[in-house]
């Protein structure tokens, strides 16, 4: 399943983004002006701060790292700062607001929002700054084409992928795509800009194949699922897509063994995928299925460089030592990577330098991230290639 996963998540989103020559919001000389800053948007408070927790400490171990073993990025040190957001849009955007114009004069290179309220609510600011946008399996669908939104770049996959990705799995295991008609496949979502994302690939894809498509809306956190679960066990449905987030998602895997529906016949989306999200649920969750780009594991070379450097060493950001190597710990370990790959792609363009205005947005249109990059990097079928446009 994960090397026919992979095959299909693995495809970049490929945006038309237009050059911009225009520069970013000014940032103002400072003591740290010769540094490069990277703002955490990060959610370490309420529902959601379970799974989260250890995408922060991957990807602020990489930025340790590469300060502390690489001695920056091609020699310009990293500076990094947290700001909480709950997960909401209005934080989200005072985050944003906050860190646009950098730190100590440490300027911020293409901003990472962190979740999908946030990456909505900052779609036309972004535009009007000139500071690129980057969602990793989040986001605005419709930013791949980069004509309509040439400052957000939808990265490693999209919701429109996922759901493909979903049928195809399920065609799979039906016998061919021509079995999927008359199936049932019913969608528990979160009910937000997130959950809502697959409503209409999932349409397209019943009218093409005559399944039927039964969507099912869980409101925010989704501590409490009882009606949905008994609508699944009205409706029969062949197969579960569950797209939850956060608590919501181990509730809804005991509440579906509560009601009589088999673990094995739910698919997880890639933000109900980790291991955060299936153990609190238990024996509940033996045979669940999930969907990821993220692969666990600490057998990576980077994994490796990590533990010896950082962990081993006492300065690893991570509470748990059982989650390092876990999904969410390595995809804030693709977090750093892309972030930091960004700086240095701009720095072949416009030099060894902290990289601002025009340079990201370059970057971003030509990037790049090849086998070879892969390895020297230590990502190595930990991440697949990177190819933007």
């Amino acid at each position: 399943m994960s090397r026919f996963m992979s095959s299909l998540l693995g495809a970049a989103a490929l945006g038309l983004a237009l050059t911009v020559s225009a520069g970013a919001a000014e940032t103002t000389p400072g003591p740290d002006s010769n540094k490069q800053f990277f703002p955490i948007a990060s959610y370490r408070v309420g529902p959601y701060a379970a799974a989260a927790t250890a995408i922060w400490a991957g990807r602020i171990d990489y930025y340790r790292y590469i300060n502390d073993v690489e001695g920056g990025i091609n020699g310009v040190p990293i500076v990094w700062r947290e700001c909480e957001t709950e997960w909401t849009a209005e934080k989200g955007i005072e985050c944003y607001e906050r860190f646009k114009k950098g730190l100590n004069g440490a300027p911020v290179s293409a901003y990472f929002p962190n979740g999908a309220p946030a990456a909505y609510a900052l779609s036309d600011r972004a535009a009007q700054d000139q500071i690129p946008l980057v969602t990793l399996a989040y986001g605005r669908t419709e930013a791949t084409d980069g004509r309509v939104f040439p400052y957000i770049f939808p990265v490693v996959l999209t919701f429109y992928s996922e759901a493909s990705a979903l049928v195809n799995y399920i065609a799979e295991r039906e016998g061919g795509f021509d079995k999927l008609k008359g199936k049932k496949i019913a969608t528990v979502y979160h009910d937000s800009a997130y959950g809502r994302e697959t409503l209409d690939p999932l349409a397209l894809l019943a009218k093409r194949y005559g399944f039927e498509n039964i969507q099912i809306p869980v409101a925010d956190p989704g501590a409490e699922q009882s009606a949905q679960w008994r609508e699944v066990r009205e409706k029969k449905p062949d197969w579960v897509f569950l797209r939850t987030w956060g608590v919501s998602t181990p509730v809804a895997i005991k509440t579906a063994a509560r009601f009589g529906f088999p673990a094995d016949r739910i698919i997880g989306d890639v933000w109900a995928s980790s291991e955060g999200d299936v153990l609190p649920a238990g024996d509940a969750a033996k045979g669940f299925l999930a969907l990821t780009p993220y692969p666990a594991g600490t057998q990576f070379d980077i994994l490796q460089r990590i533990k010896k450097e950082i962990v081993d060493k006492g300065k690893s950001d991570l509470r748990d030592p059982k989650a390092f190597g876990s999904v969410y710990y390595n995809s804030g370990l693709l977090d750093g990577l892309l972030s930091v790959e960004i700086v240095r792609q701009a720095q072949k363009q416009f030099g060894n330098r902290p990289i601002a205005g025009p340079g990201p947005q370059w970057a971003l249109e030509h990037f790049d991230l090849d086998d070879a990059e892969l390895k020297r990097a230590g990502f190595d079928g930990l991440s697949q290639t990177l190819k933007l446009t």
